[in-house]
Order: C-alpha cells, then sequence, then structure tokens
C-alpha cells in the first residue's frame, strides 16, 4: 500500500514538474524527465534512498543524452 501511494505521489509530481517545461531547453527538459523516471524506478525497488539515488542516476542519464 505504501509503495503504491509513494508511485502515485511521484507519478503526480513528474506531471506537475514536465507541464512547467515550456520555458526550459531541450538538455534541461530531459534531465528533469530522467530524475523523474528513475526517482519512479527507485521507488518501486526500494526505500527512500533508492528514490534518491534513481532520482540522480536517471537526472545524469537524461542529461547526457540529451548532449547527442
Amino acid at each position: 500500500m505504501y509503495q503504491q501511494r509513494t508511485l502515485s505521489v511521484l507519478a503526480i509530481t513528474a506531471v506537475f514538474m514536465l507541464s512547467g517545461c515550456s520555458g526550459m531547453s531541450r538538455q534541461e527538459v530531459s534531465t528533469a524527465t530522467g530524475a523523474a523516471v528513475g526517482a519512479v524506478v527507485g521507488s518501486a525497488v526500494g526505500g527512500p534512498a533508492a528514490t534518491v539515488g534513481g532520482a540522480v542516476v536517471g537526472g545524469v542519464v537524461g542529461h547526457e543524452a540529451s548532449k547527442k
């Protein structure tokens, strides 16, 4: 139950975060998207530490992927 609620909160947060991306560069959008996806995956895999770790890794991957 707790994990499902956490995923729902993270998904809603991601929607609000991505809706504010209209004035952002492509690289900023990719970084934010990567962080949001990473946080959701981290939350599904483990606890709070995995959520933060997933957000960090996702943000870095999103940032680097947008450079190409």
